[in-house]
Protein backbone atom coordinates (compact mmCIF):
# COMPACT_ATOMS: atom_id res chain seq x y z
CA UNK A 1 0.00 0.00 0.00
CA UNK A 2 1.36 3.41 -1.00
CA UNK A 3 0.79 5.98 1.74
CA UNK A 4 1.45 9.72 1.60
CA UNK A 5 0.84 12.31 4.30
CA UNK A 6 0.55 15.98 3.35
CA UNK A 7 1.09 17.73 6.64
CA UNK A 8 0.44 21.25 7.83
CA UNK A 9 -0.45 22.93 4.53
CA UNK A 10 -3.25 25.48 4.25
CA UNK A 11 -6.11 23.46 2.77
CA UNK A 12 -8.56 25.33 0.51
CA UNK A 13 -11.57 23.24 -0.54
CA UNK A 14 -14.76 25.26 -1.04
CA UNK A 15 -16.75 22.10 -1.83
CA UNK A 16 -16.28 20.99 1.79
CA UNK A 17 -15.98 24.47 3.28
CA UNK A 18 -12.35 24.00 4.33
CA UNK A 19 -10.00 26.97 4.49
CA UNK A 20 -7.22 26.50 7.01
CA UNK A 21 -4.21 24.41 8.05
CA UNK A 22 -4.64 20.67 8.04
CA UNK A 23 -3.36 17.23 7.08
CA UNK A 24 -4.32 14.88 4.25
CA UNK A 25 -3.61 11.14 4.28
CA UNK A 26 -3.48 9.41 0.91
CA UNK A 27 -3.59 5.66 0.41
CA UNK A 28 -3.21 4.03 -3.00
CA UNK A 29 -4.12 7.21 -4.84
CA UNK A 30 -7.24 7.97 -2.80
CA UNK A 31 -7.77 10.50 -0.02
CA UNK A 32 -8.46 8.50 3.17
CA UNK A 33 -8.30 11.07 5.97
CA UNK A 34 -8.51 14.85 6.19
CA UNK A 35 -7.80 16.62 9.45
CA UNK A 36 -8.49 20.34 9.78
CA UNK A 37 -6.51 21.83 12.66
CA UNK A 38 -9.08 24.53 13.42
CA UNK A 39 -11.60 21.80 14.26
CA UNK A 40 -9.23 20.24 16.74
CA UNK A 41 -8.70 17.20 14.52
CA UNK A 42 -5.51 15.21 14.90
CA UNK A 43 -3.89 12.14 13.40
CA UNK A 44 -3.94 10.29 16.69
CA UNK A 45 -4.88 6.67 16.23
CA UNK A 46 -3.82 6.63 12.57
CA UNK A 47 -0.82 4.41 11.91
CA UNK A 48 1.71 6.29 9.88
CA UNK A 49 4.31 3.59 9.40
CA UNK A 50 5.53 3.41 5.82
CA UNK A 51 4.28 6.90 4.97
CA UNK A 52 5.99 9.45 2.84
CA UNK A 53 5.46 12.64 4.85
CA UNK A 54 5.60 16.09 3.26
CA UNK A 55 5.85 19.15 5.49
CA UNK A 56 3.73 21.74 3.67
CA UNK A 57 3.78 24.55 6.21
CA UNK A 58 3.74 27.87 4.38
CA UNK A 59 2.15 26.35 1.27
CA UNK A 60 -1.46 26.06 0.09
CA UNK A 61 -3.11 22.76 -0.75
CA UNK A 62 -5.80 22.93 -3.46
CA UNK A 63 -7.87 20.34 -5.30
CA UNK A 64 -6.31 19.49 -8.65
CA UNK A 65 -7.54 22.09 -11.14
CA UNK A 66 -10.09 21.28 -13.85
CA UNK A 67 -9.62 23.16 -17.12
CA UNK A 68 -12.85 22.78 -19.09
CA UNK A 69 -11.64 24.50 -22.27
CA UNK A 70 -8.47 23.09 -23.82
CA UNK A 71 -7.31 22.39 -27.37
CA UNK A 72 -5.01 19.35 -27.31
CA UNK A 73 -4.85 19.32 -31.15
CA UNK A 74 -4.56 15.52 -31.40
CA UNK A 75 -5.56 13.83 -33.68
CA UNK A 76 -4.50 15.71 -36.77
CA UNK A 77 -2.52 18.72 -35.60
CA UNK A 78 0.28 17.08 -33.64
CA UNK A 79 2.75 19.68 -34.88
CA UNK A 80 0.93 22.17 -32.62
CA UNK A 81 0.37 19.91 -29.58
CA UNK A 82 -0.17 16.29 -28.59
CA UNK A 83 -2.01 14.62 -25.76
CA UNK A 84 1.38 13.79 -24.26
CA UNK A 85 2.77 17.34 -24.39
CA UNK A 86 -0.53 19.03 -23.55
CA UNK A 87 -1.21 16.98 -20.44
CA UNK A 88 2.39 17.37 -19.33
CA UNK A 89 1.95 21.14 -19.60
CA UNK A 90 -1.33 20.87 -17.70
CA UNK A 91 0.13 19.16 -14.64
CA UNK A 92 3.01 21.63 -14.61
CA UNK A 93 0.29 24.26 -14.27
CA UNK A 94 -1.46 22.41 -11.43
CA UNK A 95 -4.21 21.06 -13.70
CA UNK A 96 -5.12 17.39 -13.23
CA UNK A 97 -8.20 17.24 -15.49
CA UNK A 98 -8.46 18.72 -18.99
CA UNK A 99 -11.52 18.84 -21.23
CA UNK A 100 -10.47 18.89 -24.87
CA UNK A 101 -12.41 20.60 -27.62
CA UNK A 102 -13.42 18.70 -30.77
CA UNK A 103 -11.76 20.80 -33.49
CA UNK A 104 -9.24 18.11 -34.36
CA UNK A 105 -8.73 16.34 -37.68
CA UNK A 106 -10.83 14.30 -37.96
CA UNK A 107 -13.29 16.29 -35.87
CA UNK A 108 -14.42 14.55 -32.68
CA UNK A 109 -17.97 14.16 -33.98
CA UNK A 110 -18.33 10.39 -33.47
CA UNK A 111 -17.61 7.72 -30.91
CA UNK A 112 -14.59 6.35 -32.78
CA UNK A 113 -12.64 9.60 -32.42
CA UNK A 114 -13.80 9.95 -28.81
CA UNK A 115 -12.51 6.48 -27.96
CA UNK A 116 -9.22 7.19 -29.74
CA UNK A 117 -8.65 10.30 -27.61
CA UNK A 118 -9.44 8.44 -24.40
CA UNK A 119 -7.20 5.51 -25.28
CA UNK A 120 -4.36 7.82 -26.25
CA UNK A 121 -4.77 9.65 -22.94
CA UNK A 122 -4.53 6.38 -21.01
CA UNK A 123 -1.35 5.44 -22.85
CA UNK A 124 0.40 8.82 -22.97
CA UNK A 125 -1.42 11.32 -20.76
CA UNK A 126 -0.13 12.75 -17.50
CA UNK A 127 -3.59 13.60 -16.19
CA UNK A 128 -7.25 12.80 -16.82
CA UNK A 129 -8.62 13.81 -20.23
CA UNK A 130 -12.33 14.36 -20.86
CA UNK A 131 -13.36 14.79 -24.51
CA UNK A 132 -15.97 17.33 -25.58
CA UNK A 133 -17.88 16.17 -28.64
CA UNK A 134 -18.91 18.31 -31.61
CA UNK A 135 -22.48 19.58 -31.84
CA UNK A 136 -22.59 19.20 -35.62
CA UNK A 137 -20.93 16.82 -38.04
CA UNK A 138 -17.55 18.16 -39.07
CA UNK A 139 -18.37 21.31 -37.09
CA UNK A 140 -20.03 22.47 -40.30
CA UNK A 141 -23.27 23.59 -38.67
CA UNK A 142 -25.53 21.60 -40.99
CA UNK A 143 -26.41 18.33 -39.24
CA UNK A 144 -26.31 17.16 -35.62
CA UNK A 145 -23.39 14.91 -34.76
CA UNK A 146 -23.77 11.51 -33.08
CA UNK A 147 -24.25 13.01 -29.62
CA UNK A 148 -25.71 9.88 -28.03
CA UNK A 149 -22.88 7.63 -29.18
CA UNK A 150 -20.27 10.18 -28.12
CA UNK A 151 -21.87 10.48 -24.70
CA UNK A 152 -21.76 6.70 -24.29
CA UNK A 153 -18.11 6.71 -25.38
CA UNK A 154 -17.17 9.30 -22.74
CA UNK A 155 -17.87 12.85 -23.93
CA UNK A 156 -18.73 15.21 -21.06
CA UNK A 157 -20.22 18.09 -23.09
CA UNK A 158 -20.89 19.21 -26.65
CA UNK A 159 -19.52 22.21 -28.53
CA UNK A 160 -18.54 23.41 -31.99
CA UNK A 161 -15.97 25.66 -30.33
CA UNK A 162 -14.04 27.65 -32.87
CA UNK A 163 -17.19 27.77 -34.98
CA UNK A 164 -20.57 29.04 -33.82
CA UNK A 165 -23.75 27.11 -34.57
CA UNK A 166 -25.46 29.76 -36.67
CA UNK A 167 -28.55 27.66 -37.40
CA UNK A 168 -30.93 28.40 -34.52
CA UNK A 169 -33.00 25.27 -35.14
CA UNK A 170 -29.91 23.07 -34.90
CA UNK A 171 -28.87 24.78 -31.66
CA UNK A 172 -32.38 24.23 -30.31
CA UNK A 173 -32.23 20.53 -31.18
CA UNK A 174 -28.79 20.20 -29.58
CA UNK A 175 -30.07 21.69 -26.32
CA UNK A 176 -33.10 19.40 -26.39
CA UNK A 177 -31.11 16.28 -27.21
CA UNK A 178 -28.36 16.90 -24.65
CA UNK A 179 -30.99 17.04 -21.89
CA UNK A 180 -31.25 13.26 -22.15
CA UNK A 181 -27.67 12.95 -20.95
CA UNK A 182 -27.63 15.79 -18.44
CA UNK A 183 -24.68 17.36 -20.25
CA UNK A 184 -24.25 21.02 -21.23
CA UNK A 185 -24.00 22.49 -24.68
CA UNK A 186 -21.06 24.89 -24.81
CA UNK A 187 -21.66 27.93 -26.99
CA UNK A 188 -18.95 29.66 -28.99
CA UNK A 189 -20.97 32.88 -29.11
CA UNK A 190 -20.11 34.65 -32.34
CA UNK A 191 -22.23 35.98 -35.17
CA UNK A 192 -19.93 35.18 -38.07
CA UNK A 193 -21.75 37.58 -40.35
CA UNK A 194 -20.84 40.46 -38.04
CA UNK A 195 -17.32 39.25 -37.32
CA UNK A 196 -16.41 38.07 -40.82
CA UNK A 197 -12.89 39.11 -41.69
CA UNK A 198 -12.37 40.72 -38.29
CA UNK A 199 -8.95 40.59 -36.68
CA UNK A 200 -9.32 42.47 -33.38
CA UNK A 201 -11.87 44.42 -31.34
CA UNK A 202 -13.73 47.01 -33.39
CA UNK A 203 -12.99 50.55 -32.27
CA UNK A 204 -10.69 53.52 -32.57
CA UNK A 205 -7.57 51.39 -32.18
CA UNK A 206 -8.56 48.99 -34.97
CA UNK A 207 -9.15 51.98 -37.24
CA UNK A 208 -5.77 53.48 -36.38
CA UNK A 209 -3.99 50.16 -36.97
CA UNK A 210 -5.88 49.58 -40.20
CA UNK A 211 -7.21 46.22 -39.00
CA UNK A 212 -10.78 45.12 -39.59
CA UNK A 213 -12.66 44.99 -36.31
CA UNK A 214 -15.01 42.54 -34.59
CA UNK A 215 -17.82 44.37 -32.80
CA UNK A 216 -18.81 43.37 -29.27
CA UNK A 217 -22.32 42.81 -30.61
CA UNK A 218 -21.06 39.75 -32.49
CA UNK A 219 -20.72 38.02 -29.12
CA UNK A 220 -23.65 39.64 -27.34
CA UNK A 221 -26.25 38.80 -30.00
CA UNK A 222 -25.36 35.11 -29.98
CA UNK A 223 -25.28 34.92 -26.19
CA UNK A 224 -28.77 36.38 -26.09
CA UNK A 225 -30.00 34.01 -28.80
CA UNK A 226 -28.63 30.95 -27.02
CA UNK A 227 -30.08 32.08 -23.71
CA UNK A 228 -33.50 32.33 -25.34
CA UNK A 229 -33.07 28.82 -26.78
CA UNK A 230 -32.05 27.51 -23.36
CA UNK A 231 -35.18 29.06 -21.88
CA UNK A 232 -37.30 27.52 -24.63
CA UNK A 233 -35.86 24.02 -24.31
CA UNK A 234 -34.92 23.81 -20.64
CA UNK A 235 -31.49 22.65 -21.79
CA UNK A 236 -28.19 23.33 -20.05
CA UNK A 237 -26.20 26.10 -21.73
CA UNK A 238 -22.60 27.06 -21.01
CA UNK A 239 -21.14 30.20 -22.61
CA UNK A 240 -17.45 29.90 -23.47
CA UNK A 241 -14.78 32.62 -23.20
CA UNK A 242 -17.01 35.61 -22.33
CA UNK A 243 -15.25 38.85 -23.29
CA UNK A 244 -17.85 41.65 -23.35
CA UNK A 245 -19.77 43.82 -20.93
CA UNK A 246 -22.96 43.19 -22.91
CA UNK A 247 -22.45 39.44 -22.68
CA UNK A 248 -22.04 39.69 -18.92
CA UNK A 249 -25.27 41.66 -18.59
CA UNK A 250 -27.21 39.10 -20.64
CA UNK A 251 -25.90 36.18 -18.59
CA UNK A 252 -26.60 37.96 -15.31
CA UNK A 253 -30.20 38.64 -16.33
CA UNK A 254 -30.66 35.04 -17.49
CA UNK A 255 -29.45 33.68 -14.18
CA UNK A 256 -31.81 35.95 -12.29
CA UNK A 257 -34.62 34.59 -14.47
CA UNK A 258 -33.75 31.03 -13.50
CA UNK A 259 -32.49 29.94 -16.91
CA UNK A 260 -29.92 27.10 -16.85
CA UNK A 261 -26.89 29.02 -18.02
CA UNK A 262 -23.30 29.01 -16.80
CA UNK A 263 -20.32 30.90 -18.18
CA UNK A 264 -16.55 31.03 -18.32
CA UNK A 265 -13.87 33.55 -19.10
CA UNK A 266 -10.10 33.36 -19.49
CA UNK A 267 -7.17 35.22 -17.87
CA UNK A 268 -6.51 37.32 -20.97
CA UNK A 269 -10.00 38.83 -20.73
CA UNK A 270 -9.53 40.06 -17.15
CA UNK A 271 -5.84 41.05 -17.46
CA UNK A 272 -5.41 42.43 -20.99
CA UNK A 273 -7.18 44.88 -23.28
CA UNK A 274 -7.03 45.55 -26.99
CA UNK A 275 -4.03 47.79 -26.33
CA UNK A 276 -1.91 44.60 -26.23
CA UNK A 277 -2.34 44.40 -30.02
CA UNK A 278 -0.27 47.59 -30.45
CA UNK A 279 2.71 46.93 -32.69
CA UNK A 280 0.70 44.20 -34.43
CA UNK A 281 1.50 41.73 -31.64
CA UNK A 282 0.26 38.42 -33.01
CA UNK A 283 0.49 36.79 -29.58
CA UNK A 284 -2.38 39.07 -28.57
CA UNK A 285 -4.56 37.87 -31.44
CA UNK A 286 -7.31 35.70 -30.00
CA UNK A 287 -10.94 34.85 -30.75
CA UNK A 288 -13.00 36.44 -29.28
CA UNK A 289 -10.62 39.38 -29.37
CA UNK A 290 -9.24 41.33 -26.45
CA UNK A 291 -11.70 44.09 -25.66
CA UNK A 292 -11.74 47.47 -23.90
CA UNK A 293 -10.96 48.48 -20.33
CA UNK A 294 -14.70 48.77 -19.70
CA UNK A 295 -15.23 45.17 -20.83
CA UNK A 296 -12.32 44.02 -18.68
CA UNK A 297 -13.80 45.65 -15.58
CA UNK A 298 -17.19 44.08 -16.33
CA UNK A 299 -15.55 40.64 -16.55
CA UNK A 300 -13.87 41.18 -13.18
CA UNK A 301 -17.15 42.27 -11.61
CA UNK A 302 -18.89 39.22 -13.07
CA UNK A 303 -16.27 36.93 -11.57
CA UNK A 304 -16.69 38.58 -8.19
CA UNK A 305 -20.50 38.40 -8.11
CA UNK A 306 -20.72 34.87 -9.51
CA UNK A 307 -22.18 35.74 -12.91
CA UNK A 308 -19.15 34.04 -14.47
CA UNK A 309 -18.71 30.59 -12.91
CA UNK A 310 -15.44 29.36 -14.37
CA UNK A 311 -11.96 30.51 -15.34
CA UNK A 312 -10.59 28.35 -18.17
CA UNK A 313 -7.42 28.65 -20.20
CA UNK A 314 -8.82 28.22 -23.76
CA UNK A 315 -5.37 26.73 -24.33
CA UNK A 316 -4.76 27.17 -28.06
CA UNK A 317 -1.17 26.23 -28.93
CA UNK A 318 0.24 27.07 -32.34
CA UNK A 319 3.44 26.46 -34.23
CA UNK A 320 5.84 29.42 -34.23
CA UNK A 321 5.32 30.02 -37.94
CA UNK A 322 1.59 30.51 -37.38
CA UNK A 323 2.32 33.49 -35.14
CA UNK A 324 5.56 34.76 -36.68
CA UNK A 325 3.83 36.30 -39.68
CA UNK A 326 1.62 39.21 -40.69
CA UNK A 327 -1.19 39.95 -38.24
CA UNK A 328 -3.81 39.23 -40.89
CA UNK A 329 -2.41 35.74 -41.46
CA UNK A 330 -1.65 34.83 -37.84
CA UNK A 331 -3.70 32.12 -36.14
CA UNK A 332 -5.74 33.30 -33.14
CA UNK A 333 -5.08 31.78 -29.74
CA UNK A 334 -2.98 31.73 -26.60
CA UNK A 335 -1.09 28.85 -25.01
CA UNK A 336 -2.46 29.01 -21.49
CA UNK A 337 -2.22 25.77 -19.48
CA UNK A 338 0.97 26.70 -17.63
CA UNK A 339 -0.15 30.25 -16.81
CA UNK A 340 -3.80 29.62 -15.83
CA UNK A 341 -3.26 29.43 -12.08
CA UNK A 342 -0.58 32.10 -11.59
CA UNK A 343 -2.51 34.59 -13.72
CA UNK A 344 -5.75 33.79 -11.88
CA UNK A 345 -3.96 34.33 -8.56
CA UNK A 346 -3.45 37.95 -9.56
CA UNK A 347 -7.17 38.40 -8.84
CA UNK A 348 -6.46 37.29 -5.28
CA UNK A 349 -3.49 39.61 -4.87
CA UNK A 350 -5.49 42.49 -6.35
CA UNK A 351 -8.41 41.90 -3.97
CA UNK A 352 -10.92 40.87 -6.64
CA UNK A 353 -11.50 37.28 -5.45
CA UNK A 354 -10.69 35.30 -2.34
CA UNK A 355 -8.52 32.21 -2.69
CA UNK A 356 -11.55 30.03 -2.03
CA UNK A 357 -13.45 31.79 -4.83
CA UNK A 358 -10.55 31.24 -7.22
CA UNK A 359 -10.56 27.51 -6.41
CA UNK A 360 -14.29 27.46 -7.13
CA UNK A 361 -13.69 28.97 -10.57
CA UNK A 362 -10.77 26.68 -11.38
CA UNK A 363 -11.87 23.36 -9.87
CA UNK A 364 -15.19 23.09 -8.02
CA UNK A 365 -17.51 24.80 -10.51
CA UNK A 366 -16.20 23.19 -13.71
CA UNK A 367 -16.46 19.80 -12.01
CA UNK A 368 -20.08 20.46 -11.09
CA UNK A 369 -21.01 21.84 -14.52
CA UNK A 370 -19.61 18.75 -16.26
CA UNK A 371 -20.72 16.28 -13.56
CA UNK A 372 -17.17 15.13 -12.87
CA UNK A 373 -16.12 13.64 -9.56
CA UNK A 374 -13.32 16.18 -9.25
CA UNK A 375 -12.57 19.52 -7.64
CA UNK A 376 -12.57 18.31 -4.03
CA UNK A 377 -10.18 17.05 -1.38
CA UNK A 378 -12.92 15.10 0.37
CA UNK A 379 -12.48 11.61 1.76
CA UNK A 380 -12.78 9.02 -1.00
CA UNK A 381 -11.82 11.43 -3.77
CA UNK A 382 -9.04 10.67 -6.23
CA UNK A 383 -5.93 12.27 -4.79
CA UNK A 384 -5.45 14.99 -7.41
CA UNK A 385 -3.86 17.83 -5.49
CA UNK A 386 -2.10 21.08 -6.38
CA UNK A 387 0.49 22.52 -3.99
CA UNK A 388 0.97 26.27 -4.40
CA UNK A 389 3.16 29.01 -2.98
CA UNK A 390 0.76 31.90 -3.46
CA UNK A 391 3.40 34.56 -2.79
CA UNK A 392 6.37 33.16 -4.72
CA UNK A 393 7.39 35.64 -7.40
CA UNK A 394 8.09 34.20 -10.82
CA UNK A 395 8.67 35.49 -14.32
CA UNK A 396 6.69 33.77 -17.06
CA UNK A 397 9.05 32.39 -19.70
CA UNK A 398 7.37 31.01 -22.80
CA UNK A 399 10.48 29.13 -23.88
CA UNK A 400 10.28 27.10 -20.66
CA UNK A 401 6.74 25.88 -21.43
CA UNK A 402 6.31 22.12 -21.68
CA UNK A 403 3.57 22.77 -24.22
CA UNK A 404 4.66 22.85 -27.84
CA UNK A 405 2.87 26.18 -28.06
CA UNK A 406 4.99 29.11 -26.91
CA UNK A 407 2.44 31.69 -28.07
CA UNK A 408 1.53 33.92 -25.14
CA UNK A 409 1.26 37.68 -24.61
CA UNK A 410 2.29 37.09 -20.99
CA UNK A 411 5.90 36.19 -21.80
CA UNK A 412 8.14 38.20 -19.47
CA UNK A 413 5.37 39.04 -16.99
CA UNK A 414 6.29 38.89 -13.31
CA UNK A 415 3.53 37.38 -11.18
CA UNK A 416 3.06 36.29 -7.58
CA UNK A 417 2.08 32.65 -7.15
CA UNK A 418 3.55 29.43 -8.47
CA UNK A 419 2.75 25.72 -8.53
CA UNK A 420 5.29 23.88 -6.37
CA UNK A 421 4.03 20.34 -7.00
CA UNK A 422 1.13 18.50 -8.59
CA UNK A 423 -0.09 15.16 -7.25
CA UNK A 424 -2.03 13.01 -9.69
CA UNK A 425 -3.67 9.92 -8.21
CA UNK A 426 -1.56 10.42 -5.13
CA UNK A 427 1.82 10.61 -6.83
CA UNK A 428 3.99 13.74 -7.11
CA UNK A 429 4.90 14.42 -10.72
CA UNK A 430 7.80 16.88 -10.57
CA UNK A 431 9.72 16.39 -7.34
CA UNK A 432 9.18 19.96 -6.23
CA UNK A 433 8.81 18.89 -2.60
CA UNK A 434 11.90 16.68 -2.26
CA UNK A 435 13.39 18.93 0.42
CA UNK A 436 10.21 18.60 2.49
CA UNK A 437 9.99 14.79 2.39
CA UNK A 438 10.60 12.36 5.25
CA UNK A 439 9.67 8.69 5.57
CA UNK A 440 8.21 6.97 8.61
Amino acid sequence: MERVLLKGGHIVDPFNGWDGPGDILIEDGTIREVKIHARGDSLEGIRLEGCEVYDLRGLHVLPGLVDMHVHLREPGFEYKETIRTGTRAAVKGGITSVCCMPNTSPVNDNDTVTRYILQKAILEGSCDVYPIGAITKGQEGEELAEMGLMYEAGCVAFSDDGRPVMNSLLMRRALEYSKRFGKPVISHAEDINLSAGGLMNEGTLSLRLGLRGIPAESEVIMIKRDIELAALTGGRLHIAHVSTEGGVKAIREAKRAGIQVTAETCPHYFLLTEESVEGYNTNAKVNPPLRTERDLMAIREALADGTIDVIASDHAPHHRDEKNCEFELAAPGISGLETLLPLSLQLFHQGVLSLSEIVKKLATNPSEILSLRKGTLGIGAQADITIVDINLEQTIKAEAFLSKGKNTPFDGWTVNGAVVETFFRGRPLFGGLRDRLTRT
